[in-house]
C-alpha cells in the first residue's frame, strides 16, 4: 500500500493535529498516549498502548524459550515474597 505523505503545521505552543485518517490508521482518539522517539531526524509517534503490547510479547516470547511455567514463577515470586516479610520483621525487632 503506498504511502500518502501528509504535512501538519507546529502551532505557536508546538501543539501539532492530526488527520483523521492518521488516527483511524493507529487506532487512536482523544486521551490516547503517544510515545515520541527520534531517530536519524526523523520523528516516529507510536500509540503507547502498542508500546505496552509489544513489551508484553517480549515477555511471553522470553518466558517460552526459558522453558519456566507460570506455576513455577509463582511459586516463585511466593517465596521472595515471604522471604521479604521475614527480612522485614527482623529489622524491626
Amino acid at each position: 500500500m503506498a504511502e500518502k505523505k501528509m504535512g501538519v503545521m507546529l502551532r505557536p505552543k508546538r501543539q501539532v493535529t492530526l488527520p483523521r485518517k492518521i488516527c483511524e490508521q493507529l487506532g487512536i482518539g482523544p486521551g490516547d498516549v503517544l510515545e515520541l522517539t527520534v531517530e536519524d531526524a526523523t520523528l516516529i509517534a507510536r500509540p503507547r498502548k502498542n508500546v505496552a503490547l509489544e513489551a508484553l510479547k517480549e515477555i511471553q516470547q522470553a518466558f517460552q524459550r526459558s522453558g519456566i511455567t507460570e506455576e513455577e514463577l509463582q511459586k516463585a515470586g511466593h517465596r521472595v515474597r515471604e522471604e521479604i516479610a521475614r527480612e522485614r520483621s527482623r529489622a524491626k525487632a
